[in-house]
């Protein structure tokens, strides 16, 4: 359906998989959001979801794995749901879209950005053709990763269901030291199961590291998952005896989301005390996302609300050492967030991972630049 140039249009998508369970839904979801996008639109416009299948509590929201599905499709972007009862063994997905008028409004919003230029330099999902398809590889190997890596996993730091973290402990080393890896996903997407890879190179340099998940977004604001982690770093330093393990150094990274997470706990005076955080491709200024759609899933719509968590208002506590990365193929605004705050932070200039693109920058934790780096950091 289309209206005249100045009024909405409202867009319709239609996909089926063949399945009635959750794999089959996550495909239907994947392949809307993609004839979505086609259309023009995109996830914040959406306005209603329906999802059709033979047995509706195979694919109820309520289940973690079909939130989760959801998530990688579209972040923490909530339309109004609708579940049918259809004949069959397919799943069905209607998305419906409602685009508003073009705006006149196009002024610089920040960073001489107009509004529409910077939802695309802070959108790393524009830059791989198939998010799917990343996310499938970091499922795979994630798995792969935890079935290998000794260690204990779930285990417990609160009370929310996702205030757990896996203890992956090197062998041989007697209490070493804890690295902590905070995954991304925009705080609204991805776990630990899918980075548990990213932290081998870490364990087999002789740390013990805590993979950690915390709440989503929207459901979990911003505010509420810095507590999250800060509890998380707790929990390491209380329980360290019967972990068997030396939390008086302990190292922070993070990825995206993630990497925010780390830079904020380096200034934390809540926080425990750190030996160094190490921010990969994070999202530094959060000004960027108090103008985009995104900003009101996380809480993050003032200015009070920058000032109260975002690391480039902030110090680093005494004594922390910092080191930071960014992909060369991100767009310049997530370069210049990382470049920026290395510079005020007196840190060392950040490492620019050639050809590294937002989603490939975490695999150089495995081997080579980014885990020399990340070793360096820690001492060791």
């Amino acid at each position: 359906m289309a209206g005249s140039d100045s009024e909405p249009r409202l867009i319709e998508v239609e996909t089926a998989c063949q399945g009635g369970d959750v794999a089959a839904l996550a495909r239907a979801l994947v392949l809307a959001g993609g004839k979505l996008a086609a259309a023009g639109a995109a996830p914040p416009q959406m306005i209603e979801m329906i999802w059709r299948a033979p047995d509706l509590a195979a694919i109820h929201p309520a289940r973690r794995e079909v939130d989760l599905a959801r998530r990688e499709a579209f972040a923490g972007f909530r339309p109004a749901l609708r579940l049918e009862q259809c004949a069959g063994d397919e799943i069905q997905v209607v998305l419906r879209a409602l685009i508003a008028a073009p705006r006149a409004d196009d002024q610089p919003v920040f960073q001489g950005y107009t509004r529409a230029q910077l939802a695309a330099q802070m959108s790393p999902r524009a830059q791989v053709p198939d998010m799917s398809a990343v996310f499938a590889k970091w499922t795979a190997e994630g798995a792969a990763a935890r079935a290998r890596l000794p260690g204990g996993l779930e285990i417990a730091y609160g009370p929310h269901r996702d205030q757990v973290l896996d203890l992956y402990r090197p062998v041989g080393v007697e209490r070493p030291p804890v690295w902590v890896f905070i995954h991304g996903g925009y705080w609204q997407a991805s776990t630990k199961d899918q980075h548990a890879q990213f932290c081998t190179g870490m364990v087999e340099a002789g740390y013990a590291v805590a993979n950690i998940d915390y709440g989503l977004a929207p459901e979990t604001p911003l505010a509420r998952i810095v507590e999250q982690v800060r509890a998380a770093l707790w929990f390491l330093v209380r329980e360290a005896g019967a972990l068997g393990v030396d939390a008086s150094q302990l190292h922070v990274s993070g990825h995206s989301a993630g990497g925010h997470l780390a830079a904020f706990m380096a200034c934390d005076p809540l926080c425990p005390p750190l030996a160094s955080a190490h921010p990969l491709s994070g999202v530094l200024f959060l000004e960027s996302l108090m103008h985009l759609p995104m900003g009101k899933i996380l809480g993050v719509t003032t200015l009070d609300d920058v000032a109260q968590l975002s690391p480039h208002g902030m110090r680093p506590r005494a004594g922390v050492r910092l080191a930071f990365a960014v992909g060369g193929a991100e767009s310049d605004e997530f370069k210049r967030q990382s470049i920026d705050l290395a510079r005020a932070w007196a840190a060392p200039a950040p490492l620019i991972a050639p050809g590294a693109n937002h989603f490939t920058l975490p695999e150089g934790l495995r081997d080579g630049e980014l885990l020399a780096q990340a070793k360096a950091l820690c001492g060791g």
